[in-house]
């Protein structure tokens, strides 16, 4: 039964953008606490929940903070005091949030975080790329990403019912592509109220600081002695949430008719270039894999839809009879390769698999990607494989002014 005394009408298909998609699965989870501080492009989701708070369809409280490190302090109270909380943010807010981060992850909160992804500054922007979510990549978040609002809307509630499992209690992030996601009204597919909150549950209490019968303590200090067995237990969690993520992926598909995996493939069967990127840019990857293969290229795309913890088998089994690998990162590496490159490096590093491996960084700031670039970069890997050699360099940098920024330093 759904919780919140009153529910919504909703059409069989609403046209929301991602933020406002966000909204609604906060809603239909009947979040106790939403504490949370405005940022572009992520203010769209608290605004529209305050919306629905003050209208009367939220039964939960919604805090408006004075920072965003102090709306996700107010998650972690809300959840150690045995509540279900959530908030959203973005670039510079993530930034100023990472101490508490680890705080949420160390104490084993299943928060949900809405990350709508932009570029951090200097220089100032407030474009998508993926900085943010990869400045989160070891804080111990499960992270989760969507390419639609659609997408966004389910993986949210998909979120809580990963995050509350017994078997994990961990927090976890759902990330979208700024402006390009978050502003972008698209047809979604709801679940009725009472559907939605069926398939979430019932928020479970697992140590909770206001269950006076069984008092417990967070954020204890430990050292030496036994602050690397907390870790350890923590990491376990992360590896062992798997199981548990493709379960619920199971469980919503029932519900939904709509299938997730934990890394997404489009005609990688028989591919010898694959090029593996997240959020938008994988689905115009799609478009522009199916005009290369009309022109003969045998190309395939692959996306992580599960971006921590790191699916190294998986992608060691996605990758093994691939000649190339692409690994497209929107982010700016900081003088080194970019996260993505290095996961999929690290995983093939101790197999077999030794396909040409090369670093593309793309799309910073909010730069377009789009399908005539995409089909260039599978046209180059399968040159590469012709001449049985990366032409050039491990790194380059796509679309970028100025020929002397094109090129890494180190030579493939």
């Amino acid at each position: 039964m759904y919780r919140n005394k009153r529910s919504m009408e909703l059409k069989t298909v609403e046209v929301w953008d991602g933020n406002v998609a966000n909204s609604h699965a906060l809603r239909q989870a009947s979040v106790d606490v939403v504490s949370a501080y405005p940022i572009t492009p992520s203010t769209g989701t608290v605004e529209a929940y305050a919306s629905h708070n003050a209208n009367g369809y939220v039964d939960g409280e919604m805090i408006m903070t004075e920072s965003e490190h102090a709306a996700m302090s107010g998650c972690i109270g809300a959840s150690a005091a045995g509540a279900r909380s959530a908030t959203a943010t973005s670039s510079q807010g993530l930034a100023l949030m990472v101490e508490t981060l680890y705080q949420a992850s160390g104490m084993r909160l299943p928060i949900v975080l809405c990350m709508i992804n932009r570029a951090l500054a200097a220089p100032l922007n407030v474009n998508g790329d993926h900085s943010d979510m990869y400045l989160a990549n070891q804080s111990g978040w499960i992270s989760i990403d969507a390419c639609t609002p659609e997408e966004s809307y389910d993986l949210v509630l998909c979120a809580f019912r990963i995050g509350e499992h017994l078997d994990v209690r961990l927090p976890v992030i759902v990330n979208q592509d700024g402006f390009l996601t978050s502003h972008k009204a698209q047809n979604v597919r709801p679940l009725s109220d009472d559907a939605a909150y069926d398939f979430v549950g019932d928020y479970k209490e697992v140590n909770s600081m206001l269950n006076f019968d069984k008092p417990v303590t967070h954020g204890v200090q430990t050292e030496s002695d036994w602050h690397f067995e907390h870790k350890a237990k923590q990491n376990k969690a992360m590896m062992d949430s798997v199981s548990v993520i493709e379960e619920v992926f199971a469980d919503f598909e029932k519900v939904s008719g709509r299938k997730y995996n934990m890394i997404e493939t489009h005609k990688t069967e028989d591919a010898e270039v694959i090029v593996i990127c997240m959020g938008t840019t994988y689905q115009t990857a799609m478009v522009a894999c199916d005009k290369m293969r009309e022109e003969g290229i045998k190309c395939g795309v692959l996306m992580p839809r599960v971006f921590r913890p790191t699916l190294m088998d998986q992608l060691v089994d996605k990758l093994k009879n691939a000649k190339a690998v692409v690994c497209m990162d929107r982010s700016a590496p900081g003088g080194q390769t970019g996260l993505l490159y290095n996961d999929v490096a690290s995983a093939l590093f101790n197999t077999s698999s030794r396909p040409l491996l090369s670093n593309l960084i793309y799309g910073l700031g909010g730069r377009d990607i789009n399908i005539e670039n995409l089909s260039d970069i599978f046209k180059d890997a399968q040159a590469e494989v012709k001449a049985g050699k990366l032409n050039g360099s491990i790194q380059r940098w796509v679309g970028v002014r100025g020929p002397e920024l094109n090129y890494y330093s180190v030579e493939g």
